[in-house]
């Protein structure tokens, strides 16, 4: 049993190097996975966010409630699920940038560009340049633009026919 000891001591001190050497390592490549999967997560709240600000759009009209500021403040609240942390958005809550144009402002479609910056971590930095525009501090800068027709064509065409048989029905 001495011998069966003895060599259970080297074999784990060997170990200990071993988990000293691979510990490093496996925390870099989770640090380097961790930035997509946080720009990722943030990329799809903005898109989520302008889409339902643009339907939301569709249905309203500029004039009622506010317009572009209960707009705004309606894909604030979605951009909420953001969490306050610079490796998903840097800035805090008051730093995205929404725009919203209603149908008559740009001829029958309604859009929503959001934008906001993520701040790269550490090790990743030196490649965000390449990879993404980059702002005054550094961050990378996220957009995402949504746009949908208020009224669609084929409603159009399909309501004025529906008149025109109908109409000519009665005469």
């Amino acid at each position: 049993t001495l011998r069966c000891i003895d060599a259970m001591r080297e074999v784990s001190a060997q170990a200990t190097v071993e988990a000293a050497m691979l510990l490093p390592c496996f925390l870099t490549v989770l640090l380097v996975m961790m930035q997509p999967i946080c720009l990722l997560y943030t990329r799809c709240v903005m898109e989520s966010a302008a889409a339902q600000t643009a339907r939301l759009m569709v249905t309203a009209s500029p004039s009622e409630d506010g317009g572009a500021d209960a707009c705004r403040a309606f894909a604030l609240r979605r951009l909420a699920a953001v969490p306050d942390l610079a490796i998903f958005h840097a800035g805090g809550p008051n730093a995205w940038k929404i725009d919203a144009r209603y149908a008559e402002d740009t001829g029958g479609e309604v859009s929503v560009s959001i934008e906001g910056a993520v701040q790269p971590l550490p090790v990743i930095g030196v490649f965000a340049g390449a990879f993404a525009d980059l702002n005054a501090q550094g961050d990378a800068v996220l957009r995402v633009e949504v746009s949908f027709e208020g009224r669609p064509e084929w409603l159009e065409d399909r309501k004025s026919t529906r008149l025109n048989s109908s109409h000519s029905r009665n005469l």
